[in-house]
C-alpha cells in the first residue's frame, strides 16, 4: 500500500477526533493500530515525528503585537512548495480570523515537514484542523475552518 503521511495523519485525525472520552493512546498504541490499518512502518515514523512536531518548538513562531500585523513574505523555499493559490488560502485564514500570525507559522512549517512534492489546498485545510485541534482554546476557530472544509463540498455552482 504506497500512502503517504498526510493520509496517515488524516486516519489517525478521523480516528480519534471523537474519542474524546479515552485518555490519549501512546506511540506504541498508535503505531499498532496503523500497521493493522496497513499502513508502513517508514510513514508511521514519519507520521509520528511530525506529529511530534506540531506541540514542539512553538516559542520560535512568537511575535510581538507590531510583528502580527506586517505582511508575510514567503521564502524561495516556501514559495516552491507552496503555490500561489496555497499562499493566497493561508493568507485568507490569517485576514478571517481562523488563524493567527502563529498559527500560520506552524501551519507552513508542518506543511513543509510532510515532505510531498505536491502541496494543495484540500491539505491545507486539513493540516490546519490538525494544528488547531492541538491548541487549547480553538475551538470557534476549529469550527470554522471545519465550515470551510466540510460546507464547501456540499455547494454547487450556478
Amino acid at each position: 500500500m504506497k500512502e503517504n503521511v498526510l493520509d496517515v495523519l488524516m486516519y489517525l485525525f478521523e480516528t480519534y477526533i471523537d474519542a474524546e472520552e479515552e485518555p490519549e493512546p501512546d506511540q506504541n498504541e498508535l503505531r499498532d493500530e496503523l500497521s493493522r490499518a496497513g499502513f508502513g512502518d517508514s510513514e508511521i515514523d514519519r507520521a509520528l515525528d511530525w506529529l511530534d512536531g506540531l506541540t514542539e518548538n512553538h516559542e520560535n513562531f512568537q511575535y510581538n503585537p507590531q510583528t502580527a500585523h506586517g505582511t508575510r513574505i514567503f521564502n524561495e523555499v516556501e514559495s516552491a512548495r507552496l503555490d500561489a493559490g496555497c499562499r493566497g488560502f493561508i493568507t485568507y485564514l490569517e485576514q478571517i480570523g481562523i488563524l493567527s500570525p502563529t498559527q500560520r507559522e506552524i501551519l507552513i512549517d508542518r506543511l513543509l515537514a510532510l515532505e510531498t512534492p505536491d502541496i494543495d489546498v484540500e491539505q491545507i485545510k486539513w493540516v490546519v484542523l490538525m494544528v488547531l485541534f492541538s491548541q487549547p482554546g480553538q475551538e470557534l476557530a476549529y469550527a470554522r475552518m471545519e465550515d470551510l472544509v466540510f460546507d464547501e463540498g456540499d455547494s454547487q455552482l450556478h
